[in-house]
């Protein structure tokens, strides 16, 4: 249950962010591997929970049916909460040197709180009226604070230095609200093939999204904004951002 989501075909969104800015600081790439692996341990752990029927009720992700369709949902839970506890593991080995690999275990738990925090706004919010703070809020909370603590920790884990580990946690904080926002047109725009989930379920849930409170014009000029407050974060950064920056273009222009 475990490897039939983590092994899943997607993304690698977050352990992609999180080698690339060990590279943004002059560092190994290669350093950041155990954190990237628990970053995505961590990504799959709350994709499992948010797909039981108590919460989202989906049946695909990835292209494939959710975990408990295949395995049920008490195994589903089991498997999320184990890839929860190898998350925090994975992260707190991270490193030889002991502070560097305690502050990646830090930042990947108050990661997992302030996500949690962002799927109960979610869940309480459904149904009511639109509200662009509230959108920004659980956003910032469920991605936002994901995609900044992949930065951040990478960014240590290949030697960043604190400003530079503060600006690499701002990149991937305005990226996350902007793929978030990508999400949310993609979720009314796109269709299941393309999505490899069912497409409008946002909608059809009365779920708190940009696109339900800005339009889909709208949203795509907010996405604008927020990558270009990314990009802008980068300026100062001693090693190869190309990775990074390019990244940021693929978040508003992909498909899926």
């Amino acid at each position: 249950s475990m490897a039939y989501s983590a092994l899943a075909p997607g993304k690698r969104v977050r352990p992609l962010l999180c080698m690339a800015s060990a590279l943004a600081v002059g560092g190994d790439p290669d350093a950041a591997l155990d954190g990237a692996c628990s970053l995505e341990f961590l990504h799959v752990f709350s994709l499992i929970h948010d797909d039981l029927p108590a919460i989202d009720n989906d049946d695909l992700r990835r292209g494939r049916p959710t975990n408990h369709k295949v395995y049920g949902e008490g195994m589903a839970i089991l498997a999320g909460d184990a890839l929860f506890a190898l998350a925090l593991k994975v992260a707190l080995t991270s490193h030889a040197e002991p502070a560097i690999a305690h502050h990646a275990g830090l930042c990947l738990a108050e990661c997992a709180e302030v996500l949690v925090r962002g799927e109960v706004l979610d869940v309480l919010s459904e149904g009511e009226n639109p509200d662009l703070a509230l959108v920004q809020e659980i956003h910032a909370m469920k991605t936002g604070a994901l995609l900044g603590c992949a930065c951040e920790m990478g960014g240590r884990l290949g030697g960043a230095n604190e400003a530079q580990a503060a600006s690499l946690r701002a990149y991937g904080q305005h990226l996350g609200l902007a793929f978030q926002i990508a999400d949310d047109v993609l979720n009314e725009t796109g269709n299941e093939e393309q999505l490899g989930k069912a497409s409008g379920s946002d909608r059809a849930r009365g779920k708190q999204t940009y696109v339900a409170v800005m339009g889909v014009d709208g949203a795509r000029a907010a996405a604008e904004r927020e990558i270009s407050a990314a990009l802008a974060a980068l300026d100062d950064m001693p090693g190869e951002t190309d990775t990074l920056r390019t990244f940021a273009r693929y978040v508003i222009d992909r498909q899926h």
